[in-house]
């Protein structure tokens, strides 16, 4: 019974890096769309993250079964639990593309990113994308150096999105009522993405050390950016 379950956690692993793969697919396409305007490729983004959404559930049901039926304790209980603390953030990872990537079906034709912040959304959605790709390698080899990349990455983008508000709200901006939410809610959605990633990170770091790492805090609810 305990190889069974043992096969188990494994499986429950396998599925968090095929999750953490098609997130980083979803952000790589996303930020392309809403960087070109290729409202296609927007549209594969927001089809494909019902995808996404149920290997998460999937994952969360196996997670579930094998507390009721192992009820495991110690180490195996914090994986169990972890794993489905980092599905519920990667499913918000997935959501996050998504809404990004409604900008650009939102001002097809127009380009969805404000004028004067080409430069600062290119290199957001750039540190978005490694940060996913190295979020996947590191649920794969639990390499604590890609944890501490990945927060590195986080900073910049936090400065980024801080500069993204100084912009908007300086004297030199020039920018329509439409271009300044746009602007401020998009690189809200960055910044959140790279949120969640640390927040999966630290979860790593606790499993393979035992220790919780300081350095980041727990993400908050993110806002719901509708349809249309």
């Amino acid at each position: 019974m305990r190889e069974v379950f043992h096969q188990s956690l494994e499986d429950v692993q396998a599925r968090l890096v095929e999750i953490a793969e098609l997130v980083a697919i979803a952000i790589d396409k996303a930020t392309t769309s809403f960087a070109t305007g290729d409202v296609a490729l927007a549209e594969e983004v927001i089809s494909e993250d019902a995808i996404i959404d149920e290997k998460t559930v999937a994952l969360d049901e196996m997670a579930i079964q094998l507390l009721a039926m192992q009820q495991p304790v110690a180490g195996d209980l914090r994986i169990v639990v972890a794993a489905l603390r980092m599905s519920a953030s990667l499913e918000r990872m997935g959501d996050i593309a998504e809404h990004i990537a409604q900008f650009t079906r939102l001002r097809f034709p127009a380009r969805a990113i404000p004028t004067g912040l080409k430069s600062t959304f290119t290199r957001m959605g750039e540190l978005d994308v490694q940060l996913a790709n190295k979020l996947t390698e590191l649920l794969q080899t639990q390499d604590l150096e890609l944890a501490e990349e990945i927060r590195n990455a986080d900073d910049e983008i936090d400065e980024l999105h801080v500069s993204v508000f100084e912009k908007v709200l300086g004297d030199t901006w020039t920018g329509e009522a439409t271009e300044t939410v746009d602007a401020t809610l998009a690189s809200r959605f960055f910044e959140r993405f790279a949120d969640h990633a640390v927040s999966i990170a630290k979860k790593v770091h606790y499993l393979a050390t035992g220790d919780w790492d300081t350095h980041t805090e727990e993400p908050i609810v993110e806002p719901h950016y509708p349809n249309h």
